[in-house]
């Protein structure tokens, strides 16, 4: 691992699994925090919180406190989340009306949610509903409630899409789900801060700063504070 002041490159590991990303989801949820996973990738993280943390995950479709995924003989038809996957429940898990669940959503009650995309921009703009193909279907689900009303957004995706063509980009071509909403983005080649102020390397998996910076089209800065949450977006 070479380290510098600003900039963790781990030229060990990487590039990362889907697990390994959700666990660095994971690590830097705070403490206490109420939180959404997204369908699909970041359902995973509730598998890696640390034990202790007393993080109480939220699902749109109705649920507070919700476990890990559910193993073989602990499988309820009854209980799952957003994405229809079998989930536990920890003690003192709370169900309530779909409703009343976004209400919690779009009033400012999460701290954090953890979604993935299409595309994320420099400045943090967030598109993950649609690509703008034709006859593609469209699934916005309650990603544009989670984006604005969440005081934090992480969003977990591979960096690059198959066709080869990055996914942070300078300015988004897919129609948006949210302007300036995401903090962070956990990929499996590096972690960045997104921003008004642009795009932020903390830390690298398998490939260094110059390596990134040669394959993305946006102007990267690197920066300390590896493993710290951002401040919230201004109001």
């Amino acid at each position: 691992m070479n380290s510098t002041a600003s900039l963790v490159e781990n030229l060990d590991r990487g590039p990362l699994s889907k697990d390994e990303m959700a666990a660095l989801v994971a690590r830097d949820i705070p403490h206490g925090s109420y939180v959404n996973l997204g369908i699909g990738q970041p359902t995973l993280v509730a598998d890696h919180l640390p034990e202790g943390s007393e993080v109480v995950l939220h699902t749109e479709n109705g649920m507070l406190n919700m476990g890990p995924a559910a193993t073989p003989g602990q499988v309820d038809p009854d209980l799952t989340n957003a994405g229809k996957i079998p989930v536990t429940e920890l003690p003192g898990a709370a169900y309530f009306h779909h409703a009343d669940s976004f209400a919690m959503m779009r009033g400012g009650h999460l701290d954090v949610c953890v979604l993935g995309a299409f595309q994320v921009s420099a400045v943090g703009d967030l598109a993950n509903w649609h690509t703008g193909k034709p006859h593609a279907i469209p699934a916005v689900g309650g990603a544009m409630d989670l984006a604005i009303g969440a005081k934090k957004v992480f969003v977990m995706m591979t960096l690059f899409a198959k066709d080869g063509a990055p996914k942070l980009v300078r300015e988004c071509s897919y129609p948006l789900t949210g302007l300036g909403c995401v903090d962070r983005v956990y990929t499996d080649l590096a972690t960045f801060r997104v921003g008004p102020e642009g795009t932020t390397v903390l830390e690298t998996f398998g490939v260094t700063y110059d390596e990134l910076a040669a394959r993305l089209d946006l102007d990267l800065a690197s920066a300390s504070g590896v493993g710290q949450v951002p401040p919230g977006r201004p109001s």
